[in-house]
C-alpha cells in the first residue's frame, strides 16, 4: 500500500478516527469494535478508514502511542521541577500521572502481542519510539528526584514499574460478574483506586532503590 502524502486533512481525517474509536473504548472492549462501528462516529465511510489504517489493531496502536506520549508530557514536568521532593511526594506526582491515564492502563492489560503483530513495521516503529521516550522520562524524573541514584537502581525501578503497570486496569476495573465470581470463590477483594495501588506500589520499589 503507497504511504498517502501528509497534509492537514489527512491529519485531521486521522484524529478523527482515533477520537471516535476512543469514544467506543469508553464503554467497549477491543474485541467488540469493528471497524464499521469506528466509521459509524465520523464524518466518512468504512472503505474511506482504510486510506489512513489498514486495520483495526493499527487503529488501537496510535491510540497506544498517543498516550505514552501524553504521558511523557507529564513525566518531563516532573523531571523540570527545580525542588527537592521527598520519597512521598515522588510516588505522589508519579502516581497521579497514571490516574488520569485510563486508556493507557486499559490497553495495556490487552493482547499487546497481537497488535503489534497485524500492525504495519513503520506504525509499529512509531508506536515503539513513544513507548522508548517515556522510559527516558521516568528515567529522568527518578534522576530529579533523586540525586546520585545509580543507573542500575534506576533500571531496577523502571524494568518492576513498567510491568506491574499492565495490572493496574483488570485490579482496579473490575466489574460485577467478576465481583460477584470473586465472592462465591471465597476471595477476599480490597477495592483501590488507581492512584492508590499505583502509589503503594512505588513507595515499595523506593524502598529498595
Amino acid at each position: 500500500m503507497t504511504r498517502p502524502v501528509v497534509t492537514e486533512r489527512y491529519l485531521a481525517r486521522k484524529e478523527e478516527i482515533i477520537n471516535a474509536c476512543l469514544e467506543l473504548y469508553k464503554d467497549f472492549s477491543f474485541k467488540d469494535i469493528s471497524i464499521k462501528d469506528i466509521a459509524d462516529y465520523t464524518s466518512f465511510s468504512r472503505p474511506s478508514i482504510y486510506n489512513y489504517f489498514e486495520t483495526k489493531e493499527e487503529i488501537f496502536l496510535a491510540i497506544y502511542q498517543k498516550e505514552y506520549e501524553n504521558w511523557k508530557e507529564d513525566l518531563d514536568k516532573i523531571a523540570a521541577s527545580k525542588r527537592t521532593i521527598s520519597v512521598k511526594q515522588f510516588a505522589d506526582k508519579l502516581a497521579k500521572t497514571l490516574n488520569k491515564r485510563f486508556f493507557l492502563l486499559k490497553l495495556l492489560s490487552m493482547n499487546q502481542y497481537d497488535m503489534e503483530e497485524y500492525s504495519r513495521l513503520d506504525r509499529l516503529i512509531e508506536f515503539k519510539k513513544a513507548y522508548g521516550a517515556s522510559i527516558t522520562a521516568l528515567e529522568k524524573a527518578l534522576k530529579r528526584a533523586f540525586k546520585g541514584i545509580t543507573k542500575t537502581k534506576c533500571e531496577n525501578f523502571i524494568y518492576s514499574f513498567m510491568p506491574f503497570m499492565i495490572g493496574i486496569y483488570p485490579y482496579v476495573y473490575v466489574n460485577k460478574k467478576q465481583a460477584d465470581a470473586m465472592k462465591k470463590a471465597g476471595l477476599k477483594f480490597k477495592k483501590q483506586t488507581v492512584y492508590e495501588i499505583t502509589y503503594n506500589m512505588i513507595m515499595k520499589l523506593l524502598e529498595k532503590a
